[in-house]
């Protein structure tokens, strides 16, 4: 008996302390994951300015591991950089909009900017905004995220932490 606590003993020390390299899950607490529920909600995330990965999906085998991703990356980046899930099925006409045929994918949307041209026959009272949109094709991960976003000089943390 003294032999299976001491290793239940051993197993849980070796859980709480390589938590990382033992697959154990990571405790992320709530999720900061957003739901996709209406275009007028994104152009709102949009205006806070900070930059908002969009992962566009629908059910299939490759978006469980994606989900766990996006949970990942978002505990790491929250608040400076925002994630957004779309079910594609559920909103179809903002899915076809970005003219992609494979999923699920990846997109970042940041500086949004007012536009410079508003058009001659535009409501004065419609402001239009342009933003840079950069497909995500980096490793899927917290770490692929983090690099994608040096490569591309997006701010994702505080400008005094040491990254």
């Amino acid at each position: 008996m003294e032999e299976t606590s001491f290793l239940n003993n051993i197993m849980l020390n070796l859980r709480a302390t390589c938590r990382y390299y033992t697959g154990f899950p990571k405790d992320l607490g709530p999720s900061r994951v957003i739901h996709f529920t209406s275009e007028r909600e994104f152009v709102q995330l949009l205006h806070q300015g900070h930059p908002v990965v969009v992962a566009f999906t629908i059910k299939c085998n490759l978006t469980k591991h994606l989900d766990k991703v996006l949970e990942e990356a978002a505990a790491e980046f929250d608040p400076h950089v925002k994630f957004l899930r779309v079910e594609c099925p559920k909103y179809p006409g903002f899915c076809i909009t970005r003219q992609k045929k494979e999923y699920p994918f990846i997109e970042i949307f940041h500086n949004p900017e007012q536009a410079a041209n508003q058009g001659k026959g535009t409501d004065p009272n419609i402001t239009k905004y342009s933003v840079r949109v950069l497909p995500f094709n980096y490793d899927l991960s917290a770490y692929g995220f983090r690099e994608f976003f040096k490569r591309h000089g997006i701010r994702s943390s505080n400008p005094t932490s040491n990254e």
